[in-house]
């Protein structure tokens, strides 16, 4: 009898076990998708009744027809524009990548010369503080007279929008160490290079990270200009030339995608953050279920 109890228990155990699983990423995907869905509902009641009209804010199944032949190029509902959605995302996360890599790279070294010293912080942050608040599309005129016609521009301006996040939160991680963390790796007589890479690198990479992935929305943010100026593909150039033939559908378009692209960037950085940072985890507050 003990037997048989004990091999009719188990699998009744993981059978619950397997059920609380399923309930719970069933209650997860309802909390991910309950806003988008609610949006895209309202909005395609709004364009069914008629409170504006098509051709100025397609619903959602207008957009999503037109997506579909963006892509795949089969029902030539996008006209010029059909099937050469892959091109045009290709071109843009090119840029995007080449302009956030530079501008993150040249930010995080520069924010931890300032970090780690007072007169470089004299030197270069007066600087860095004007030149961050001038807008982006100020320096359209300045980088097409350098870099002229084609992708330079382009990645210019990204990297530009990309390096002031990653400088700033850098400085401020650095700053933000725990002084008497310093002070014991000395006494135990750790030496400048052994200082930066094991206690200053570790106790600033939240900081740092957190600059990078604002980087990298700023610089989906910003390739919507880059690409207006002097190249003739992206998703950014598809938008514009989209909004001149008032092809809205496909400036919506264009638009879902830039988000969602953007959206899978910054996950790949929430994934690298949450493997560097898993020491952290249990030294944070992570929020509420």
């Amino acid at each position: 009898m003990v037997t048989v109890e004990r091999t009719t228990t188990v699998p009744s155990q993981l059978g619950t076990a397997a059920r609380s699983g399923r309930q719970r990423r069933l209650g997860l995907a309802l909390q991910y998708a309950i806003f988008p869905v609610a949006v895209l509902v309202v909005w395609q009641i709004c364009g069914e009744a008629g409170f504006v009209r098509r051709n100025v804010f397609p619903p959602p199944t207008d957009v999503v027809t037109v997506w579909y032949d963006l892509v795949t190029g089969f029902t030539d509902a996008a006209t010029r524009y059909s099937g050469t959605w892959a091109d045009h995302a290709w071109a843009s996360t090119w840029r995007v990548f080449v302009g956030f890599g530079w501008g993150v790279t040249l930010g995080i070294f520069v924010g931890l010369v300032i970090g780690l010293s007072r007169v470089m912080e004299r030197v270069l942050d007066p600087t860095i503080q004007v030149l961050r608040n001038i807008p982006v599309t100020a320096w359209v005129p300045l980088s097409l007279v350098f870099f002229g016609i084609g992708n330079g521009p382009a990645i210019f301006l990204i990297g530009l929008g990309a390096f002031f996040p990653a400088a700033i939160n850098t400085t401020h991680g650095v700053r933000q160490i725990n002084i008497t963390l310093y002070k014991a790796a000395r006494m135990m007589g750790a030496n400048e290079r052994e200082l930066l890479l094991r206690v200053i690198l570790p106790a600033a990479l939240p900081s740092i990270l957190t600059g990078v992935r604002l980087s990298m929305g700023i610089a989906w943010v910003l390739v919507v200009v880059a690409e207006i100026l002097a190249v003739r593909s992206g998703l950014g150039y598809l938008l514009n030339d989209a909004y001149l033939f008032y092809r809205n559908d496909v400036v919506i378009a264009a638009m879902l995608s830039i988000g969602l692209l953007g959206f899978f960037s910054d996950r790949i950085v929430v994934l690298v953050r949450d493997m560097l940072l898993v020491w952290n985890d249990r030294e944070t507050f992570g929020g509420e279920n």
